[in-house]
């Protein structure tokens, strides 16, 4: 919109001072013509906006020219800075607007803290397009009339149309009814629903999209996280899974969940063990696993699985007390208490 334009084109000339109508023309992504226009329109609404000529000429506005922003702390000020870095916002088809903003914020700023804000924001990166074995870790490209279309139908609430370019299929239009919008390492993804069933679509495979007039039909709210978590799990394992429950040590409760494709249930029983609800790919998936975390974890259901270690367990026992009883009575001197003592003799 061209009242987005003047605004943006009028905090560049305040924070960057002079500049030619070219570097403006590339910062604004228009014409110099174009700005050309759009001075003439900041004139003629008492914008104090003048030219200068010559070799270093350019156009600036007059000093002290902004409004004033209060309430605004250091650390505030600072987190729309780095925020204005996040590529998420691309993929949402925000960058521009995240941008735009930033700007009017940092151009209210009172000077002290417009420099220092700035300052802080230098030293920190978010981010970066390579990780520290120089492997490229670039965003996925999301083409901003798809984003802005897809954005709309999800907050909205309408149906979707979308061209999607599935793998390893010729393009195809879907109708679709959009739930949510999820980004996993830079990359995007629409949660919605067609017909009865739950689908995910990456956004970069959208090759166009169109958003509809008819409501979408869709819960009134949703546990987004949830939602992406189960679909996580159907996409990994195709949907036939094992469910556990288990009581484990609190410390063992990272390197557990870990292991299994999903916690779908948490909490802490009178004792102060953790009661967890594990998702695992399949039953020898689940047996080998937990089998890792014996003794910290002792397995509550189903009943086949806890059986299953216990036999086991019994097997293992044997093993060693058999095997425990030979080296005795072959080594009478060796300890095997394993606390790590000096052995006798010595």
């Amino acid at each position: 919109m061209r009242a987005d334009r003047l605004v943006s084109l009028v905090l560049l000339l305040r924070q960057r001072g002079r500049m030619t109508a070219e570097a403006l023309a590339r910062e604004l992504e228009v014409s110099p013509r174009t700005v050309l226009r759009d001075m003439e329109a900041l004139s003629a609404a008492g914008v104090p906006v003048y030219a200068e000529r010559g070799r270093h000429g350019g156009f600036a506005l007059l000093p002290d020219f902004r409004t004033a922003l209060t309430g605004l702390t250091h650390d505030e000020a600072l987190a729309l800075l780095v925020a204005g870095s996040r590529r998420g916002a691309q993929l949402f088809g925000l960058g521009s607007a995240l941008a735009s903003a930033v700007l009017k914020v940092v151009d209210a700023l009172p000077d002290g803290l417009r420099e220092t804000a700035a300052g802080a924001a230098q030293r920190l990166l978010v981010d970066p397009e390579t990780d520290l074995l120089a492997r490229p870790v670039a965003p996925e490209e999301v083409p901003d009339a798809v984003a802005t279309q897809v954005r709309r139908a999800v907050f909205g609430g309408h149906r979707l149309r979308i061209h999607y370019a599935a793998v390893n299929q010729p393009p195809k239009w879907r109708t679709v009814d959009p739930i949510g919008i999820v980004t996993v390492k830079d990359q995007g993804y629409l949660l919605a629903r067609r017909g009865s069933e739950d689908r995910t679509y990456r956004l970069s495979r959208v090759l166009a999209a169109e958003q509809l007039d008819e409501p979408a039909l869709r819960p009134d709210s949703v546990d987004l996280e949830r939602a992406w978590r189960e679909r996580e799990v159907r996409f990994r394992t195709g949907g036939d899974t094992t469910e556990v429950l288990v009581r484990a040590d609190p410390a063992r409760r990272d390197r557990l969940a870990a292991t299994a494709l999903a916690v779908t249930g948490e909490g802490t029983d009178m004792e102060g063990r953790l009661r967890m609800t594990l998702v695992f790919q399949d039953a020898r998936h689940a047996e080998w696993a937990l089998w890792e975390h014996t003794p910290g974890v002792e397995v509550l259901a189903p009943e086949w699985l806890r059986a299953g270690l216990g036999e086991r367990a019994r097997e293992v026992a044997a093993l060693y007390e058999r095997s425990l009883g030979t080296t005795s009575r072959a080594c009478p001197g060796r300890d095997l208490s394993g606390d790590g003592g000096t052995p006798p003799g010595r």
